[in-house]
């Protein structure tokens, strides 16, 4: 069986798209993840926001809240469907696509990610960086949450794959491999500074939030 990148995230996709009707379950059942959604009331989200991978809107709405535009990217249309019955604020506009070949028409006050950066594989974070980088307007920050290392016991990880890899399984008895790499907070502020970001990323419980400015633009 092929398992390079390509053929992952899109057997990844395709668990996003056959579990959309699951996606809040662990918002609903962990008391822990409905306050971390609360911490984005106090991070630096403001003016127009990029959203990415905003799957079923639970994040969308509270961004809403808080700036002037939202512009929330997801490459499932049934998530994506979910998220716009859930986000009925005029200034959220929806785009369907795939995060790997979309790039932004323009730029950006912030970029916002929960739990997407952690099903970016490793070789692909540089460009991912790249990205969100020319996705900022001067002055702009990447806000994001995602799972740490201590998140690694709650999840079936399989071995001997090139990519950090788990297995999901669906109410249907489906199994699906996505991407998923536990970023260690420090490491992650390392890596980022290594690409000339200036970074803070701090533990909390099994995630971790991160806010990161861009490098300046070569003169």
């Amino acid at each position: 069986m092929d398992f390079d990148d390509d053929t992952l995230l899109a057997e990844q996709l395709a668990y996003y798209r056959a579990g959309a009707a699951e996606y809040d379950r662990p918002y609903m059942e962990h008391e822990g993840l409905r306050e971390l959604l609360a911490v984005v009331d106090g991070l630096p989200i403001a003016g127009d926001v990029l959203e990415l991978a905003c799957g079923t809107g639970q994040w969308t709405r509270r961004l809403a809240a808080r700036a002037r535009s939202v512009t929330a990217v997801d490459a499932a249309p049934e998530t994506l469907a979910l998220a716009r019955a859930r986000t009925t604020s005029p200034a959220v506009r929806f785009v369907r696509a795939d995060l790997f070949a979309w790039r932004p028409p323009r730029r950006y006050d912030t970029v916002f990610f929960a739990f997407w950066l952690s099903h970016v594989p490793p070789a692909r974070l540089p460009a991912f960086w790249n990205t969100v980088a020319a996705a900022l307007a001067p002055g702009g920050r990447a806000v994001f949450v995602d799972d740490g290392p201590a998140a690694a016991a709650h999840e079936e990880l399989l071995a001997r794959h090139p990519t950090p890899t788990a297995l999901r399984r669906l109410d249907d008895g489906s199994r699906h491999r996505i991407v998923k790499v536990f970023h260690d907070p420090s490491t992650l502020t390392r890596d980022l500074t290594a690409l000339g970001w200036s970074a803070r990323v701090c533990p909390r419980g099994n995630t971790f939030v991160g806010v990161a400015e861009p490098p300046a633009p070569a003169a």
